[in-house]
C-alpha cells in the first residue's frame, strides 16, 4: 500500500492551512486506495484536537521522533528574520487560520508520499522555512504514481 505523509512540525497557523489543503485532496486519494496521514511530534495540551478539523486523515503521535529522523532539520530565532516566513504566516492568517505558540516550535516538518514496496519515496518535500507549502498538484500526480497491488493468479 502506498501512502501520503504530513510530517506536522508545530501546529499552528502554517501547519492548519497545509493540513486544511491536502485534505482536499482527500476524496481523490480515497480513489486511488491511498491513505493520508499525518505525524506529530508532540500533543501539547489540545492542539491535536484543535488540529483534527483541519486533517482529514488519520493522525500518530511519535513522541520519540523517529519519523524526523536520526538528525533533525530545525529552524532557529533567526527564521523570523525571513521574509518567506512572514509572508507565509501573513498568507495563512488572511485565510482565516490562527496557531499557538505551545511546544517546540523549530522542527521543520515535510510531506511524502511513499510509493508501494520498492517504489520508495516517489514525493519529498521538506520544509525549507515555516509555512513552505507543498504543490497539492505534485502530491496527487506523485499518488497517481503508487502501482497498484497485482493479484496472483492461481493454478486450477
Amino acid at each position: 500500500m502506498g501512502v501520503v505523509v504530513n510530517a506536522v512540525a508545530t501546529i499552528g497557523s502554517f501547519i492548519t492551512a497545509e493540513a486544511a489543503e491536502l485534505s482536499s485532496l482527500k476524496p481523490q486519494l480515497d480513489e486511488l486506495g491511498v491513505p493520508l496521514y499525518a505525524v506529530v511530534k508532540e500533543d501539547v495540551g489540545t492542539e491535536v484536537q484543535n488540529f483534527r478539523p483541519y486533517f482529514k486523515g488519520e493522525i500518530f503521535l511519535d513522541e520519540k521522533r523517529r519519523f524526523y529522523g536520526p538528525r533533525e532539520r530545525k529552524m532557529g530565532l533567526l527564521a523570523f528574520l525571513r521574509v518567506g516566513v512572514w509572508l507565509n504566516g501573513l498568507r495563512a492568517f488572511k485565510n482565516g487560520f490562527i496557531g499557538n505558540v505551545l511546544g517546540e516550535g523549530f522542527v521543520l516538518g515535510g510531506v511524502f508520499v511513499i510509493g508501494r514496496g520498492e517504489q520508495g519515496i516517489l514525493l519529498e518535500h521538506r520544509e525549507v522555512e515555516f509555512g513552505d507549502k507543498v504543490n497539492i498538484v505534485d502530491v496527487i500526480q506523485a499518488a497517481r504514481r503508487i502501482q497498484q497491488e497485482l493479484l496472483p493468479l492461481e493454478n486450477k
